[in-house]
Parts: C-alpha cells; structure tokens; sequence
C-alpha cells in the first residue's frame, strides 16, 4: 500500500519535506542560541552590577581606546579625583528613588589632566530648587579643594530612559544624563563618557543605585523576539511534518480503494 513512496514523485516530495525541516530546525536553533546568549548577557552584567569589582581610576576603565560605557563597564566601581565645579552644578528633576519623585544632584568633577566628569553627589525628595532657593537646598555646596571621589560608573541616559526630560527646564536643571546634553549646557571640555554615582552622600543627599541602561542588560524586547522566532521556525517545521504525514495518509487511503476496485466510475 505504501509503494508510491518510491516513485520519483514522492520520493522528490519526501526529499523537499526533509530539507524544509531541517532549515527550520537549524533556524529555530539559532535563534534559541541568541536568546540564550542574551540571557546569558544579562546574568553577567548582573552579577557586574551587583558585585561592582575593586575600584578602578576613571580615566583607565573609560582610555582612549573604549572612550564609551559598556555593558561591560556599567556598574563598574571607579574613583576619579579633582575639584567641584560648583558653579556649573545642575540639578537633574523627575527622577524616582524607593517610590519617592526627586531630583539628581550633578557637579562637574574637573581632573588635574583637563577633563570633566559628571557626578552625581546624590538624589534629594521633592521638586528641585529654582533661583535663589538652590542655596538653602541640600544641594548646596560640594567639598571645596581636591577630592577623591569614589562610585558606580553609569551609562548616559537617552530620551527613552526613565525619568528623562527632553526640555522646557529653567536654568540650572538637566534633563537627560549624557555628554551630549552636556556639552550643550556646559561650556567644559573633555567630558568623561556617562557619568558617576557617588557612594556616599551628604547630609539631606541619598546615594543613587546603578541605573541600568535601557535594553542594555541583555533582556531587550530583541531578545524575546528570537524567543519568538524560535517557535515560529519549529511550529513551522512541525507544519511541514504534519501536511507529509497528511498527504502520505490520503495517498494510501486512495491506493487502497484503487486495490478494492473502489475508484470512482467516470461516465
């Protein structure tokens, strides 16, 4: 009954069914693999994150040859040393601390070698200070002199991040962390990629906790669409096994009533 499986007709069918299955297996694989590395990705930086490493100088994790935060970076401890900037000190508004709306407190950090880093001394509840106000504000005066300061290196916010502000802010106030946003404020140079969140703080100033970049810790939307994908390319496999099994089925119903002398009578 199963003979026609050797004619040329099937036999090319099978051979076709074979190779479609086989690409959407190996599609279905690979993709598996990208989301398993992504997920992978994002338990290293974790850990990155968490852990935070032994204090690294700024200017040797972020060299002139990996200028820019990374995954591989972000979270990372570093120390930096040099003197406020008090003058060109902004406040970051609308950023959540524990369930609490407040604001970031940023001062330019200037370094014996000419470059600027962007620290944030800490997060404060409530609306930021405007005008005058600002020196009776927590954020008030940073250290005078060279400091050393030691904290968890950030990466530069977009317009996507939480808490970002793309414009309208009165003088004084930032609304997107990143070295773009400042050069365009400040008139400084050699600004340090991202940015610094002290680890002490204060009086009346919280430490801010690394900050994640958006879609950098390895589970982005991107990552869940190849899980997707993987079940796509082996929903797409099963299918072609099923339409085989379906066809080969049919063809052996129809040989059997052929061998019964069941045809159908034309006139």
């Amino acid at each position: 009954m199963y003979r026609f499986l050797l004619t040329p007709r099937w036999l090319s069918g099978t051979a076709l069914a074979v190779a479609a299955v086989a690409v959407c297996v190996w599609l279905g694989s690979w993709q598996l693999g990208r989301f398993e590395d992504r997920v992978s990705s994002h338990k290293e930086i974790s850990r990155a994150v968490a852990d935070g490493g032994a204090p690294r100088p700024l200017g040797e994790l972020l060299a002139a040859d990996r200028p820019q935060v990374t995954t591989d970076t972000v979270g990372r401890t570093v120390t930096v040393t040099g003197t406020f900037d008090q003058e060109h000190q902004l406040l970051v508004p609308n950023r959540v601390l524990d369930g609490k709306q407040g604001y970031y407190v940023l001062t330019p950090l200037r370094t014996a070698d000419g470059r600027t880093a962007a620290v944030v001394r800490g997060w404060a509840a409530g609306a930021p200070p405007v005008g005058a106000a600002v020196a009776d504000s927590p954020a008030a005066a940073a250290p005078a002199g060279e400091v050393t300061v030691t904290g968890r290196l950030q990466a530069g916010e977009t317009s996507g991040s939480g808490g970002a502000v793309a414009g309208g802010l009165p003088d004084g106030q930032l609304g997107t962390i990143n070295r773009a946003a400042l050069v365009n404020k400040l008139a400084l140079d050699g600004w340090y990629d991202g940015w610094v969140s002290a680890d002490t703080a204060p009086d009346g100033l919280t430490p801010v906790p690394t900050v994640q970049p958006q879609g950098g810790d390895g589970l982005s939307l991107r990552a869940f669409q190849n899980l997707g994908y993987t079940l796509e390319w082996f929903v797409f496999g099963g299918f072609v096994v099923f339409m085989w099994f379906r066809l080969m089925r049919r063809e052996a119903e129809a040989e059997q009533d052929r061998a019964l002398g069941l045809d159908p009578v034309l006139d």
